[in-house]
């Protein structure tokens, strides 16, 4: 078999993507059977209520990006929850949910050329819903730590705190429901998701909470296709989802760290690259929003003027030569999303993002289904006429951003990370370490920083620090007038990346699986 590779942020589901491999699969069978692992095994992450990104490279070369973020409902209404006294979405509940698109995103990958039946990428994943899997570290402290929420919707509650006590690290999670909707998948379709008794189950069951999505909203949506977004950064050549998706925060970031020239983005020169992605930040904040409400300028992004400017900010920022910005408080920058990176030995890459937003999103699952439901709706805004404000038939503004470099035309790496608004922050840090040498398994583990404000009153500089980060980066941090927050190395707030590597000489790969996530990367073959 050729050399092929795979990470996951859980280890069922990277078994499930060898499985595949193992099957005949390539790496759109490997990737689909991780994904649809995921939403079982790793529910506070992922789920069929959930959307989804992703980037597919042909061995050819040719990369397609399929953006698979659910609308607005057409029934949704900002003046009427202005009216009741909101001035920002709900974070959670009937209001945050938006059309489930993760379904008809792996739709789309299959028809991208997998070479498995549709109903085997569900196989391991109803298997692990019906005899149920350990719950992992991460699971259980999400279940700990939001009982309270958990224990207020019916669905969740007798799923995750049976006899009132919230399931523990090691505990078995079965979930019949989910078993049955995989298993009617698998039979019709993914389209059953959409239209039919499935979808009128899964709208019925939300309509009684007080979502607002309706059948027909379910049935007209199908991912959209389109070209990467394609940025060349130095040697590199990066692509990713094009807006909605924030996929344009890295590219700025790293066009403006080799528009700078610095020699130690993660020591010396760390302040400049945190203030290049909190500046980033900013401009997705207050421009960011579905194309089709309001087509991006690019150049606004990505054009040199800007560039220049950013560098130039930045620069007096890290010399501590401007006053330190009060900002506004954004949301916490860990993020509830998995990454599943796969490539084969023919050179098909996939780069694949999933997500409920926050932790068990909505924290509403319907109950007949077992599908729990994401809270992306919460990014939209409120304030009248902004891009991103909350519309019928409108997609927010997205965090996720799958990744793959190039380098000279060929594939270097295919690349991923969960992290909330903070993905971009990621990908920045772990190429950085790749492009010094680092393996990916080193390159993903190496301690990590992210910028961005959490609690009330915390202004957009303040800045998490691993204890283990590079003093030097620290020093700059300092030298910056940025807030440092110190936190435990490994911590998930500062996300789970995964990463494959291809050797630019033999072609050999390599692969890393964040620790910070209870994963595994594995290569097989060869």
């Amino acid at each position: 078999m050729p050399e092929h590779a795979i990470a996951t942020p859980q280890a069922d589901a990277t078994a499930a993507g060898l499985a595949a491999f193992a099957a005949g699969g390539n790496a759109l069978d490997a990737a689909l059977a991780a994904a649809a692992t995921l939403c079982v095994t790793y529910p506070h992450n992922c789920a069929l209520g959930g959307d989804l990104f992703a980037l597919v490279r042909t061995p050819a070369g040719a990369t397609t990006s399929v953006n698979a973020s659910g609308p607005a409902a057409a029934a949704a209404d900002a003046a009427a929850l202005r009216a009741g006294g909101a001035a920002t979405m709900p974070i959670a509940g009937p209001e945050s949910i938006t059309v489930p698109g993760l379904v008809a995103g792996w739709e789309a990958l299959h028809g991208l050329g997998a070479a498995l039946p549709w109903a085997a990428a569900l196989e391991a994943a109803t298997g692990h819903a019906d005899d149920g899997f350990a719950i992992g570290r991460s699971l259980a402290g999400a279940i700990a730590g939001q009982a309270g929420a958990i224990a207020a919707d019916p669905g969740l509650r007798a799923l995750l705190l049976p006899d009132g006590r919230p399931l523990g690290a090691g505990a078995t999670l079965r979930q019949p429901a989910l078993a049955a909707t995989l298993r009617t998948l698998a039979a019709e379709g993914p389209r059953a998701f959409y239209d039919g008794p499935l979808a009128e189950r899964l709208t019925a069951g939300l309509a009684a909470a007080g979502c607002r999505l309706a059948a027909a909203d379910l049935a007209g949506f199908r991912a959209e296709l389109t070209a990467p977004l394609r940025r060349r950064c130095g040697a590199l050549e990066l692509l990713t989802s094009p807006p909605n998706s924030s996929g344009v925060l890295v590219l700025q970031a790293l066009a403006a760290l080799a528009a700078a020239d610095v020699a130690a983005p993660l020591g010396d020169d760390a302040g400049l690259l945190a203030e290049l992605l909190r500046l980033g930040g900013e401009q997705r904040d207050a421009q960011l929003a579905d194309p089709r409400a309001a087509a991006p300028d690019l150049d606004a992004w990505l054009g040199e003027a800007r560039i220049a400017e950013l560098v130039a900010r930045a620069r007096d920022r890290a010399a501590g030569n401007v006053p330190v910005p009060a900002g506004e408080p954004s949301p916490r920058p860990g993020g509830d999303t998995v990454a599943v990176v796969a490539l084969d030995g023919e050179g098909r890459a996939v780069s694949l993002i999933q997500s409920v937003f926050h932790s068990l999103g909505a924290l509403l699952l319907e109950p007949r289904t077992g599908v729990l439901m994401h809270n992306r709706g919460s990014f939209f805004s409120l304030v009248p006429g902004h891009p991103n404000e909350l519309a019928p038939g409108r997609r927010p503004a997205h965090t996720l951003m799958p990744l793959l470099v190039e380098r000279d035309g060929r594939l270097r790496y295919v690349l991923g990370t969960m992290g909330g608004k903070a993905h971009a922050q990621v990908h920045a840090q772990v190429i950085a370490r790749l492009e010094a040498g680092m393996r990916p398994q080193e390159a993903v583990a190496a301690p990590r920083w992210v910028i961005g404000g959490v609690e009330v009153g915390e202004p957009d500089d303040t800045i998490r620090v691993e204890a283990d980060v590079d003093p030097a980066a620290q020093a700059a941090f300092a030298r910056a007038g940025m807030r440092a927050v110190p936190i435990a190395a490994r911590s998930e707030w500062c996300g789970h990346a995964q990463a494959i590597a291809v050797d630019p000489v033999d072609g050999r790969l390599a692969a890393g699986s964040d620790p910070r996530a209870d994963g595994r990367a594995a290569v097989g073959g060869g």
